[in-house]
Order: C-alpha cells, then sequence, then structure tokens
C-alpha cells in the first residue's frame, strides 16, 4: 500500500466523523423547529451522498455524478413533499469534496462538465424554494462550498501540473547529463580502437602472427562500445543536442569522506579489488550514494551513522545507503531537488530498479539494484 492510500483512509474517515456531526447538529434543529420525523430524509439524503465519497479516487466522475444527482433529487423531493430544503450542510460538504475531487483529477472538459453541474445544484436549491430566511441561507451555504471547491480543485489541479512539469524537467536534465556521459563512453572506446588499430599497423608486416590478437581485440572493443551506447541512448530520444562535457569520476572513499567531515559518521563497504564497470555503471553508482548522502544531510540531521554497502554477483550490482535517524513514514522525495526522480530514471534506463523508503525501527533506506553488463556477442 503506497503513502498515498495510507493517508487518504483516515481523510474518507475525518469525513465520514464530520459529516455524522454535521447530520446529527441538522436533525436536532429540524426536530426543533419543524417536528416530527422531518429530519430522518434529511439524514437519508446525506448518508447516501456520503456513500459516494468513498468512491472518487476510483470513479471521480462516476462518484461526482452520483452525488449530484442524490442532490438533485433531494431537492426536487424536498420541494414536492414540503420538507427542510436541501441540500444540507453536511450534503454541501460532501459535495464539495466530490466537485474538488473531480476538477482537479479529470480531464478539463468533464471537469468542467462536473462543475457546471455543481453550479446547477445551486440554481436549482434557489428556483425550488421560496426566498425566505431558511431558503436563502441553504442557497449561500451551497453556493459558498461550490466556489469553494472549485478554487481548491484548480489550485490542487495547478499544483499537479506543476509537479509532473517539474518531474519531467528533471527527467530532461538527466538524460542531458547521460548524454555527456555517452560522449566520455564512446570516447574512451574509440580511442582504444584506435590505438589498437594503430598497433595493428606496426605488427602487421613485423609480426603477422600477432595481427590476428589485434583485431580481436579491436573487434571486441568496437562491440563494448556498441553495448554502452545502447544502454545510455535510450534515454537521449526527446532531448535536444547539448555540448558534451568531461565528466570525471571521484572515489566513493573521497566522497564518504568528505561527507563524513562534517556530518554522521559514514562507513562504506565495497567489494574487493577494482571494480571493473562501464563508465556508465560507474556513474550510476556514485550517483546515487551522492544523493542519497544529500538527502541525510538534509532530512535526517539526528542521524549518527550511515552504511554505504556496494555489493556484486554474477547477475547484479546492488548499493544501499542507510542511515539510522529517527522512526519516520515519510520523506520528501525530492533529492536536492527532485533527485530520486533523476536517480530512478538513470537505474532503470540501465535495467535496474530503486526503491526509497524507512528501515525497520528507525532511519531510511535507499536500495538500487544494476544488472552486470555482459560483453556484445561477436
Amino acid at each position: 500500500m503506497g503513502l498515498h492510500d495510507r493517508l487518504s483512509r483516515p481523510a474518507d474517515v475525518g469525513l465520514g466523523v464530520l459529516s455524522a456531526a454535521v447530520l446529527a447538529l441538522q436533525a436536532v434543529a429540524i426536530a426543533q423547529t419543524w417536528g416530527g420525523g422531518y429530519w430522518q430524509f434529511d439524514c437519508a439524503a446525506g448518508a447516501v451522498t456520503y456513500g459516494t465519497v468513498l468512491l472518487r479516487r476510483r470513479h471521480p466522475a462516476g462518484a461526482a455524478v452520483a452525488g449530484l444527482a442524490v442532490a438533485a433529487t433531494a431537492i426536487l423531493v424536498a420541494r414536492l413533499a414540503h420538507l427542510p430544503a436541501e441540500p444540507s450542510p453536511a450534503m454541501v460538504l460532501i459535495l464539495s469534496v466530490l466537485v474538488g475531487s473531480a476538477v482537479r483529477a479529470l480531464p478539463l472538459p468533464l471537469a468542467g462538465a462536473v462543475a457546471a453541474a455543481g453550479l446547477a445544484v445551486v440554481a436549482g436549491t434557489r428556483l425550488a424554494f421560496p426566498a425566505d430566511s431558511g431558503s436563502r441561507a441553504v442557497t449561500s451555504w451551497n453556493a459558498a462550498g461550490w466556489l469553494a471547491a472549485v478554487a481548491l480543485g484548480l489550485g490542487l489541479r495547478l499544483l499537479d501540473a506543476r509537479g509532473r512539469a517539474v518531474a519531467e524537467q528533471v527527467r530532461r536534465d538527466e538524460r542531458m547529463s547521460l548524454a555527456r556521459e555517452l560522449h566520455d563512453v564512446v570516447a574512451h572506446h574509440v580511442t582504444g580502437i584506435v590505438l589498437q588499430a594503430q598497433a595493428a599497423q606496426l605488427v602487421a608486416g613485423r609480426r603477422p602472427e600477432a595481427l590476428a590478437g589485434v583485431l580481436s581485440g579491436i573487434e571486441q572493443a568496437g562491440s563494448d562500445a556498441l553495448a554502452a551506447m545502447r544502454r545510455v541512448v535510450t534515454l537521449l530520444r526527446d532531448s535536444d543536442d547539448a555540448p558534451p562535457a568531461a565528466v570525471v569520476p571521484e572515489r566513493l572513499s573521497e566522497l564518504v569522506n568528505r561527507f563524513g567531515g562534517h556530518g554522521p559518521t559514514v562507513r562504506l563497504r565495497m567489494p574487493d579489488g577494482e571494480p571493473e564497470w562501464p563508465p556508465e555503471v560507474t556513474s550510476t553508482v556514485y550517483r546515487i550514494v551522492q544523493e542519497s548522502l544529500t538527502n541525510i544531510s538534509r532530512h535526517a540531521a539526528h542521524a549518527h551513522s550511515v552504511m554505504v554497502t556496494v555489493t556484486q554477483d554474477r547477475s547484479a550490482i546492488t548499493v544501499e545507503v542507510a542511515d539510522d535517524g529517527r522512526p519516520v513514514r515519510a520523506r520528501p522525495h525530492h533529492l536536492g531537488g527532485y533527485g530520486l526522480v533523476g536517480m530512478r530514471e538513470r537505474v532503470e534506463a540501465l535495467g535496474g530498479t530503486l526503491r526509497a523508503g524507512p528501515r525497520e525501527g528507525s532511519g531510511w533506506c535507499v536500495h538500487a539494484t544494476l544488472p552486470v553488463p555482459t560483453p556484445e556477442p561477436r
């Protein structure tokens, strides 16, 4: 279950409790002023309307239409049966949630249609009941609820659009960074091909028997270059051209030592020996650790220690950065400005996976898995 789902259930329960309290107050007020059982229809209509709220996340359009239809029916029944004016304050609250959710989530034409239907319910209230003080109050509450729902829905819609635009910009920036790295990857492999081709010219006349080995090395270097480009170039299909920029890899130990100098103690566990990873994999491992440590410095000020673990087996490279900060349910996902989006974009481009979340007990953990590149078949 995601964080959104965990937060939505308490929100629905809270709305239900608030609606029930308002309905109870309405029932008391109607019983005191109208007498008899006039409050029963009002409570029944409010309860039915609340039932539609529970469907709004999966079916926002259907829930909004159903809720507005219940409200319109309640207005008509109240007018014909000479009952207290509808919609009641509790129903107005529920309709505001339905209309606001629809305006936020639905495509613009459907959102506009739901908002117009809500306005029609406001107008229906005004037309159905005489302009006495009671009906004017009901109409005023209805109109205020509709305005608040539309304003809040539009505001959240704009925030969602801005969030998507920022995330997309982060992805584009990450692609441009990879484009620069692609230049270095190609330059590295092509330089090797050129050097081996020059060696082939030298040995051709002096040691013809060694020429086959040199040519095989050239072929392998070309295959490696093609494989590296295929792993990176998939991210660059919709990016504009950018001037190449050299990227100098920095050892993880230096990064960890620099971070540990002004933050919690950081321990690094790496495979024995010097890993022979392609440049794009090396830079991705470095980026994951860098962004994770940046996130810890910003959002886990009370952490005392951090463990950075990089392991490799026959099939995958695993990177894990875990801290011992205070117990948390959620931590901002914008590591250094939506950094998690950029990290996930890079990791998934190489065929890997990335997840981030709270640890058991306390702290936070970023866990990434990258497949071990296999030589290109010749």
